[in-house]
């Protein structure tokens, strides 16, 4: 029979590529469970702790809310698994990243055209890129 592994906090930060003060924001916020303590009160996770925090980093990795996060958890626990739910879940943050990716080239086109105007000397009489943050006037 395997014994059941035990991790330190930072073992379980560095196994999962995730800062000690996130692991440990985590728990305060209810994400992942308080973990067992040794006799002198340090934290000790288990395998499961592991794979829940991997599972969260990976989901912050795609974008995905604390609050999504916390509903996708719920999701794939067993027996609970719904891929209709799951779905809605993503697909509603595939519209807010699409939104985003919007926005951002529309930002892009106009500070380009905007970097575009501005005189190649240094002593040019006037600046588009401060008139246009001044003024709030679009390329």
């Amino acid at each position: 029979m395997r014994k059941p592994m035990k991790l330190t906090i930072g073992r379980l930060a560095a196994a999962t590529g995730v800062n000690l003060e996130t692991v440990r924001y985590y728990e305060r916020i209810g994400l992942i469970a308080p973990p067992g303590r040794t006799e002198g009160g340090h934290r000790v996770y288990a395998e499961a702790d592991r794979r829940r925090l991997t599972f969260i980093r990976r989901g912050r990795e795609l974008g995905f809310a604390l609050d999504e996060i916390r509903a996708l958890l719920a999701l794939a626990t067993p027996g609970r698994r719904s891929c209709k739910e799951v779905e809605a879940i993503a697909a509603a943050h595939l519209a807010d990243v699409r939104a985003k990716m919007a926005d951002l080239a529309r930002l892009e086109g106009i500070l380009s055209a905007t970097v575009g105007k501005c005189a190649r000397s240094a002593k040019a009489p006037s600046c588009p890129v401060l008139e246009m943050l001044e003024h709030g006037a679009a390329a």
